[in-house]
């Protein structure tokens, strides 16, 4: 699925010396030595409010040292730490260029220990230009929190082939959530990792819009921008698309429309107006994936169910058919209604009206509360897609029977506990676990 930019470049940004300004955040001077300026605004980052630890607070000066403690590497050194940007070291590729498996020393070992990383170069034909590139190097180069991939270092170096501009990051060795619903890797995401995965994506955008004093728009949520390291632990990448949001919390960011198709909420593709419930949006649109192993618009599909949300609307609010919306490679091991809360939580996320969608705290806060409820076990490992999932997958979703996940895992069945009758009933998720009277 292609990004898509439907008017020139966005006001600003450059000035007249080339250097691309990021208010309060921190500057990045692209000169010919490829130095990192230090910013001279005080404002402060403040530690996130979404959970996990953050950055903590630092002034303007600590982000320029931030800056400056990226690790800065030559051309040659990336070229020998992909055997010379080996084709069998590809590990991804899009409008950007190419990203190659690599390996690094670690700086200081004296024992000449080695590091896995991901090299991203990016391609003087491709789609992600210098903006981009400089965007993402001044945000993740200063941001650090356990959901957001790390920004290891970056090169911009002259060589015959002119200015070749690369970024290194710490290895994602799970690559993307894109990656396992479209059946890029041989195993089947279980419902446990899915909710990890939706929270760990949650808590990162948490951070980006609520946890720092400067708010930070996403704009390009989506599964191939969710990473997924050893652990399973999600991670937000590629910032190139990163925007600071409005001052005010009422107020929007004017600015060209990009993003991708499918993803995009539907007033900033209207009118260009951008906040942080535009990621949000995005968000439930991530969800509805999670649930149906489907991607946002699939033209492969019967014309009727290409486009995501308007093909599960007519099941998703009826516990009879829901089940005819929910990933069949999953085989019916999943909580039910943990995804019937997963489903009315995404709807929240969908509403028309930008200011009727929870904030990502809250949304944080009612992922937390469905995976309690639902006493996931995050230690279940991705299974192989056999044969059954195969063929469960083909199968019409109109004849899809559902599955008594109950019979086989008791705890998955308890139609209630104290917390949903606590939290939930006000938001009319979990109506039928309301107690009988």
């Amino acid at each position: 699925m292609k990004c898509f930019h439907l008017s020139g470049c966005e006001r600003g940004g450059y000035d007249g010396d080339g250097v691309l300004t990021v208010p309060r955040i921190g500057r990045f001077s692209l000169s010919r030595s490829q130095s990192v300026a230090s910013s001279t605004s005080e404002a402060k980052l403040s530690a996130p409010n979404s959970g996990g630890s953050g950055a903590g607070p630092f002034s303007g000066r600590e982000l320029g040292r931030r800056l400056e403690e990226l690790r800065v590497f030559g051309i040659d050194e990336l070229r020998a730490a992909t055997k010379g940007f080996s084709r069998a070291l590809v590990i991804g590729e899009g409008g950007f260029g190419c990203v190659y498996r690599g390996v690094i020393r670690v700086p200081g070992d004296k024992d000449g220990k080695t590091m896995d990383v991901a090299v991203k170069q990016l391609s003087k034909g491709g789609t992600q230009g210098h903006k981009e590139w400089i965007t993402e190097v001044n945000f993740l180069g200063v941001l650090s929190h356990p959901h957001l991939v790390k920004l290891i270092g970056y090169c911009a170096e002259d060589d015959e082939r002119g200015i070749q501009r690369l970024l290194v990051y710490e290895l994602m060795r799970n690559k993307s959530l894109d990656d396992h619903l479209l059946s890029r890797v041989s195993t089947i995401l279980p419902w446990p990792l899915r909710l990890k995965v939706a929270l760990g994506a949650a808590r990162g955008l948490a951070y980006l819009h609520e946890g720092m004093e400067s708010q930070l728009i996403f704009r390009d949520f989506k599964t191939s921008n969710i990473l997924l390291d050893k652990d399973f632990n999600a991670k937000l990448s590629d910032f190139g698309l990163v925007r600071e949001g409005p001052i005010e919390d009422d107020g929007h960011v004017s600015t060209a429309v990009v993003g991708t198709i499918g993803y995009a909420a539907p007033e900033y593709l209207e009118t260009g107006r951008l906040t942080s419930k535009s990621d949000v949006w995005s968000f439930g649109v991530v969800l509805y994936e999670l649930i149906t192993g489907r991607r946002s618009l699939d033209r492969n599909l019967p014309k009727s169910e290409q486009k995501l949300l308007r093909w599960v609307r007519p099941y998703a609010a009826d516990p009879k058919k829901f089940h005819l919306i929910v990933d069949p490679r999953l085989a019916g091991e999943y909580c039910t209604k943990s995804a019937q809360a997963l489903a009315a939580l995404a709807d929240r996320c969908l509403q028309r009206q930008p200011r009727s969608r929870p904030k990502m705290s809250e949304v944080v806060e009612i992922l937390t509360g469905i995976i309690e409820a639902s006493d996931v076990d995050f230690s279940v490992a991705p299974g192989r897609g056999g044969a059954a999932a195969a063929s469960a997958a083909a199968e019409p979703s109109s004849q899809r029977q559902a599955y008594s996940v109950g019979e086989s895992t008791p705890h998955r069945a308890r139609s209630s506990t104290p917390f949903l009758y606590r939290s939930w009933w006000t938001m009319g998720l979990f109506d039928a676990c309301r107690p009988a009277h």
